[in-house]
């Protein structure tokens, strides 16, 4: 099990079990020093369980990032109710580290196997991360995040894309 992989399912099963966060490792693997946006997925036998992140980056490095988003993921996503103890052996993990998003002038330079979408709307932004089940065209990513956002059809909108490493 990669390292960030095995931070993210240690904080979960810590905090479901006690209620505690854990600390950041104290010899932390070269990635977990950087800054980045980070998303944490948690998935039982294929299916959603939660899934948190932050598009840039909120904390001091990739390490805590991983913390607070798995915690938030095990018990702060709205669409689920929060991870016990019972469900912890059968959770899959992902951890995805996102890279700076740039700015498109069309929606043309996206690919939704390859990049992410941020959909932007005066102050409401909505994201979905690639290569998702489903999501095979361009058209569904946009119109995805943008309901995650609240953003309807017609809408001004700014669009970014990023890229993701995946690891699982």
């Amino acid at each position: 099990m990669h390292p960030l992989v095995k931070l993210a399912k240690d904080t979960v099963e810590e905090f479901t079990k006690t209620g505690k966060t854990p600390e950041p490792p104290v010899d932390p693997v070269p990635e977990m020093k950087e800054k980045a946006g980070v998303f944490v997925s948690l998935k039982i036998k294929g299916d959603l369980r939660g899934c948190i992140g932050t598009f840039s980056p909120a904390q001091e490095n990739i390490a805590q990032e991983i913390i607070q988003n798995a915690i938030s993921a095990a018990s702060q996503d709205p669409r689920f109710s929060p991870v016990e103890v019972s469900e912890l052996e059968e959770i899959e993990y992902s951890v995805d580290i996102l890279s700076t998003p740039e700015k498109l002038a069309s929606k043309k330079e996206l690919d939704p196997k390859k990049y992410g979408v941020i959909v932007k709307s005066s102050d409401r932004k909505g994201l979905l991360l690639p290569d998702l089940e489903g999501v095979d065209t361009v058209d569904d990513q946009i119109s995805i995040a943008s309901m995650k956002a609240g953003i309807y059809m017609g809408d001004e909108i700014e669009l970014y894309r990023f890229e993701v490493k995946r690891y699982r």
